[in-house]
């Protein structure tokens, strides 16, 4: 099976700080990964690799089988949907939903492109497609955490990336909004023909069972990576988070136990 993302031998340092060893990751057609570790494990400089805004000092990464440094990154990178919490201030207060939306066609953060009515149609379907077309003209300022999350996603989805990453989506929301949410992703990464999807959190609780490969960082490094059934282990997570722990289950949702003191 072809891969949508290949990483091979990331290594990313600055000075005499190394903060991603020699690290190794493949994703393939149909695999949807959750990325776990704790604070400085690595999770977002590895994001900021891929998104090209941060230079490797050493390893490759391929995009569908082409390879930055080979091909022009630009268009690799606009094959990368990528939702990220630092796009919530990058976003004109006065624009709309529909607005943001579009700006994804064109890798825009201040739309100011012209606008075809086929990109419109299409900013409205997903709109549609995320549930929230009856915020397609409110203005960003006025739209809550959750709607605004769902908003990026159809704005990372204009450019029909094989790959959608999204960056600790969950942070801000309240448990109502944050279970609305996690539906949502399931039904995304259900729907026929969707990207490859890559969760970021650093909280099992809010791994569907869509998910079905998950990468383990800890200090720059792998500590695990596959299919979830074997990594996500009380043993490997302990190991992630460098403290003693248990992972259970609550129905189709994982929890972790910490032993009393």
């Amino acid at each position: 099976m072809q891969a949508v993302l290949e990483v091979s031998g990331l290594r990313v340092a600055r000075g005499r700080t190394t903060i991603l060893h020699d690290l190794a990751w493949r994703v393939r057609r149909g695999e949807h990964w959750v990325i776990l570790g704790p604070n400085g494990s690595g999770k977002t400089s590895l994001l900021k690799v891929l998104n090209g805004h941060l230079p490797p000092t050493a390893g490759s990464i391929a995009v569908l089988g082409q390879r930055y440094g080979a091909s022009d990154w630009r268009e690799l990178r606009r094959k990368l949907g990528v939702v990220m919490s630092a796009f919530v201030s990058a976003i004109p207060p006065a624009e709309t939903a529909l607005e943001t939306v579009l700006s994804g066609r064109f890798a825009q953060l201040d739309l100011w492109a012209r606008v075809r009515p086929a990109d419109r149609r299409a900013a409205r379907r997903l709109l549609q497609r995320v549930r929230a077309t009856r915020i397609a003209g409110r203005a960003w300022l006025h739209l809550s955490q959750g709607e605004r999350q769902r908003v990026l996603i159809a704005r990372a989805l204009m450019a029909r990336p094989r790959l959608l990453i999204l960056d600790e989506p969950c942070a801000g929301l309240d448990p109502v909004a944050r279970e609305e949410f996690l539906g949502f992703v399931q039904q995304l990464a259900r729907r026929r023909g969707a990207p490859a999807l890559v969760l970021v959190t650093h909280h099992v609780e809010e791994i569907t069972p869509a998910f079905t490969h998950a990468l383990l960082l800890r200090g720059g490094r792998v500590v695990a990576a596959g299919p979830r059934a074997r990594v996500l282990t009380s043993r490997h997570l302990a190991a992630a988070f460098g403290a003693p722990l248990r992972l259970t289950r609550a129905g189709r949702r994982l929890q972790l136990a910490f032993p009393r003191r």
